[in-house]
Parts: structure tokens; sequence; C-alpha cells
């Protein structure tokens, strides 16, 4: 394994403006390198694809296993580090939505294909620009609203009952970012707790639902798409992660297709391009909610590592070089 680091004096582009010495480039770089990153490169060592990995620090659990390794010492917006990352591949996927668009947008200025692209994950890394969108194309969330200040949270509470959900707008996730406000004097405590006014916030309505559903999709390059299994996921209540997945979800097939038929228009309706988990709620009346979008693969997919012909994460490797996708479908009944 290779520790990349910035050498400004080393020339990399030709005089058209074209990243030089590709013998040295790696096919796919990816940011971050947690289990995700891991499990991904697993899937491209199949394909004898090799992976540049990059982190804040070094030494992640995905570099012990990637063909390379660029440390972001001063953080995402690095610039001595995002030049070295460019330099040593022309794809550049993430691990997680906690990285900034912008880092995506310098990437791709410098020359290297970018997927998801920087316009989708500044949508989806915004949990109000994300319900936005999802809303304008006619799929049903639950009724939410920007907070700007605690009278934003009392009058939305007038409006769509109590208990409600106030959620930070970034980086909240596995139920971290969220907090339950059960009265109108609770919100001025509720919003101090989640970070506000550092932090920007929304209000959910407070949604009963029957079982949590989740659905991984993949689209490439070129529009192709693939839709996994619809999956229930149970978390667990204390520590808000999820325990358990069952492959395919115990619900009837017509709400199956439904289910499947959302997630798919969920992420065309943010441009996403790879592999996106989609969280979404089933009600008691049979209808299905969507509750949020995750830009990289998910864990309510893991088990397709074992039970489907192509796992997710292959497929996202696949998605982001514009290889053809692989078959999602499961390898035998559940």
């Amino acid at each position: 394994m290779t520790l990349y680091v910035a050498d400004p004096k080393l020339p990399w582009r030709d005089g058209d403006g074209h990243i030089a010495e590709p013998s040295l480039r790696t096919p796919l770089g990816i940011l971050g390198g947690g289990q995700l990153a891991r499990m991904t490169i697993e899937a491209a060592s199949a394909l004898g694809i090799d992976v540049v990995v990059a982190d804040l620090k070094p030494g992640s659990p995905a570099s012990r296993v990637a063909a390379g390794e660029v440390v972001f010492p001063l953080g995402w917006d690095d610039e001595a580090a995002i030049v070295t990352l460019a330099r040593r591949t022309p794809t550049i996927t993430l691990e997680s939505e906690f990285v900034d668009a912008s880092v995506l947008e310098r990437l791709r200025a410098l020359g290297c294909d970018v997927w998801t692209s920087p316009e989708s994950l500044r949508i989806v890394q915004d949990k109000l620009l994300q319900k936005q969108a999802l809303a304008a194309a006619a799929i049903a969330v639950a009724p939410f609203r920007a907070v700007e200040k605690p009278s934003d949270v009392v009058a939305f509470g007038r409006e769509a009952g109590w208990p409600l959900l106030l959620k930070t707008r970034r980086d909240g996730y596995d139920g971290y970012g969220n907090t339950l406000v059960q009265e109108p004097d609770d919100a001025a405590k509720a919003c101090s707790a989640l970070g506000w006014p550092a932090r920007r916030l929304l209000a959910e309505a407070f949604v009963t639902f029957e079982r949590e559903l989740a659905v991984i999709i993949v689209r490439g390059q070129d529009g192709e798409e693939v839709n996994y299994p619809v999956v229930e996921t149970q978390q667990d209540p204390e520590r808000h992660i999820c325990r358990v997945v069952l492959a395919p979800a115990p619900i009837l097939g017509e709400v199956a297709a439904r289910t499947s038929e959302m997630a798919v228009m969920a992420v065309r309706a943010v441009g996403g391009v790879g592999t996106f988990g989609v969280e979404m709620f089933q009600l008691a009346d049979g209808s299905v909610l969507v509750n949020e979008l995750a830009p990289r693969p998910h864990n309510s997919g893991h088990y397709s590592i074992e039970a489907c012909v192509t796992s997710q994460f292959a497929n996202h490797m696949r998605a982001v070089l514009g290889l053809p996708l692989g078959d999602p479908a499961m390898r035998a009944p559940a």
C-alpha cells in the first residue's frame, strides 16, 4: 500500500490540460476509508480494479486493502490533498454524505469524473433540500417545514400536531441529530440541544408507522437502473442502529411493487448515480412514505454480499465506472 503526499513541483498535466502519468493512476478513488469503502474495494478486486482511498487520518480500515491512500490532514477542503487525489485517479466516489459538495466540485474542476455528482450530493446532504426535491417530484413524504427560530417549531406543531420531530439539516445519521418535541414549551430547548442557531434545522410531522422498509437502488451514468428486493429493517431502540434486515420484506406483492417504484422515483428526483439507500415507512393503511436517502451503499443492503447475484458494492463500483450493472436478484428464496 502506498501513501501519497502532495508534491506541487511534480507536473501532472500536459499542454492540453489532461492529467499526465496514466501508468501511475488508479481507476477508482473513494472519499472516506471506513467499512463501506473497504467492502467496495473487496468487490472491485474481483474485477481486478485497484482503488485509492482518501481519509482524514492515515491507516483507515479501507486503506489496509487499498492500492493507495491519500490523507487529508487539514480536512476535506485541503487543497494539496485534493490535487494529489485528482492526480492519482480519474474517477471518484464517496463513502458518506458528510463530504461537502464543494470538494466534489473542485475535484471535477481538476478533471475527475465524480459520482454521485456535486449537484446531487448538495441536495441529498441537506435534508430540507432533499425533502423539497422529493415533494416536487410528487413523492409522498411526511409534512415538513424549515426552522429558522423556535417559534417556527411552535407554528408547525399547531398545523401538524404534537409530538413532532426536529432534525438537523446536515450531518445527522442513525437517529443522531434528531429529537422528539412533545409540546410548544419544549421548542426552544430542543433547538438549542441540536446546535441552533449555528446549525440549521427542519421540523417534520411525527409518523406512526407499521414497519420500516428500505430499498437499494443503483443508477448508472447512462440511466440504467436496478433495484434490489424491498427489505424490512428493525432498529435497536436505544442505540438507533439497524440490527435486523428481513429480505425480502414480509409485505404484499403490490405493496412491494409500489415501494420499489417510489424508491426509483426518489433517486431520479435527486439525479443520483451509483448505489442509493432509500429508507421508507409503511403506514397502517398500507401506504408508504419516503423518509430519507443515502447517496452510497447502505446498511440495509449488506445482505446482498452473500444473498444476491451482484452485491450493492459491486454494482456501485460498476455504476460509477460506467460499466454494465449486474443482476440484483436474490440467489435463493429467504
